[in-house]
């Protein structure tokens, strides 16, 4: 590994980047096809915070936090930091501290590949962290990694500058270069659910508004009367 800190990434707009954090994670997984989702072992802090920022990325090593202390110093106003460990962790190498010198440059939240702790401080100052575990294990730090350059979390690679999208869904990464597709296929998918949210309000099925009905016999699906299936049992 290169110990570098790169300075001054590209970064998508901050703007677009909470657009698309206000959409919500499963809308814009949806709307790019099912792609960028970290999966499902990354699970908010405390329940309800959403958000949506640029990423400012830090690879550490396990157990070790040196480089989020690196990294600080790198985040503007509608950035998020993503840390990865170059090898599993589930140490809490982020808390309450950390939260709180992020706050004050603006940073949007924080996604983990390793442990949170000081859960109840974070909840309480309204800072949104996801994470693989929550952890009291301590860190030290003592050795040198990266920052601003690309890291794998949840087998999906997050550039500096990308968008990263997080909720009670989960967390998603937009590449910096499709985040206009993104706007646009979100807010098309939101305004498709819309109508479809009426749609059931008004008492009309999804069989019908999805052209389902027709297909079931080609799945092999039967309607049988409760009369006839007990007489054929």
């Amino acid at each position: 590994m290169r110990t570098v800190v790169v300075t001054d990434p590209p970064r998508a707009d901050a703007g677009d980047a909470e657009t698309l954090g206000a959409f919500g994670v499963a809308t814009v997984h949806e709307a790019l096809g099912r792609i960028g989702y970290l999966g499902p072992e990354f699970r908010p802090a405390w329940s309800g915070a959403r958000t949506g920022g640029t990423a400012v990325t830090v690879l550490c090593w396990p157990g070790d936090n040196l480089m989020i202390h690196v990294a600080v110093e790198q985040c503007r106003p509608g950035d998020l930091l993503v840390v990865g460990t170059n090898s599993p962790s589930t140490d809490g190498l982020f808390g309450e501290l950390f939260a709180t010198a992020l706050a004050r440059r603006g940073v949007r939240g924080v996604v983990l590949g390793c442990g949170v702790r000081d859960v109840a401080e974070l909840r309480e100052m309204g800072f949104p962290a996801w994470s693989r575990a929550v952890s009291a294990q301590g860190s030290v730090k003592a050795t040198a990694g990266a920052v601003n350059v690309p890291i794998v979390l949840g087998g999906q690679t997050i550039h500096p500058g990308d968008v990263v999208l997080a909720d009670d869904d989960g967390v998603m990464v937009v590449p910096r270069a499709d985040v206009p597709r993104a706007l646009t296929a979100s807010q098309a998918r939101i305004d498709k659910e819309a109508a479809s949210r009426a749609a059931f309000q008004q008492g009309e099925l999804g069989l019908d508004r999805y052209g389902l009905r027709d297909q079931l016999p080609a799945f092999g699906i039967e309607y049988v009367a409760y009369e006839e299936w007990m007489g054929e049992r």
